[in-house]
């Protein structure tokens, strides 16, 4: 079943600039509501965590583990590109969180000295909006998903950060200690 009031009290342009085609809201070419273009709100998705220390298990085999810095659960949708990866790498990497000599979260990761580790997470895109087992349709098919998480990595390495991470696509324990705690959800496409 469509919507079509999802969307409602946001403009038209401002909308569309930050959706991709297929999904659940419609706008019509003259800028209002109809049924004549579809358009999907998923972008790569992020749940950042500041922790004091994180660790990711493998068959009882630690994999990747940081002290200080961000848990990255990175998730890839069917329509993420590298500009999706582009875009959330430059974020977390910029992102203010860690405290000043004030108290003020108005430091960077690399300001703070700390690490990442970053763990495929496509739970991310559980739809349970029509019931109650989650529905996986948005998530990308797993080689999509790891080139894109592959690529990801590689960008928040070029940003000058160490960075740990799961190994994709196995079952994975993962253990941290949220700091504060902090977390953000971080969406390419802006939705939040």
């Amino acid at each position: 079943m469509v919507r079509t009031n999802y969307c409602k009290g946001q403009s038209a342009k401002r909308l569309t600039r930050r959706l991709k085609p297929i999904s659940i809201c419609i706008v019509n070419a003259d800028g209002g509501w109809g049924q004549t273009e579809v358009w999907q709100t998923a972008g790569m998705r992020a749940v950042v965590q500041r922790v004091s220390r994180a660790q990711v298990t493998v068959d009882r085999k630690v994999v990747g583990k940081i002290e200080a810095g961000l848990l990255v659960l990175l998730g890839v949708s069917t329509t993420d590109t590298e500009t999706d990866a582009d875009y959330l790498a430059d974020k977390i990497a910029g992102l203010r969180i860690f405290e000043d000599q004030d108290g003020k979260m108005n430091r960077s990761v690399a300001e703070a000295g700390g690490a990442v580790l970053v763990v495929s997470q496509f739970t991310l895109y559980g739809d349970v909006r029509r019931g109650k087992r989650p529905s996986f349709d948005a998530a990308a098919r797993p080689e999509q998903a790891r080139k894109l998480y592959e690529y990801f990595v590689e960008r928040i390495r070029a940003a000058g950060l160490r960075c740990e991470t799961g190994q994709f696509q196995e079952m994975m324990q993962v253990e941290l200690v949220n700091d504060g705690p902090v977390t953000i959800l971080l969406d390419s496409s802006k939705m939040f």
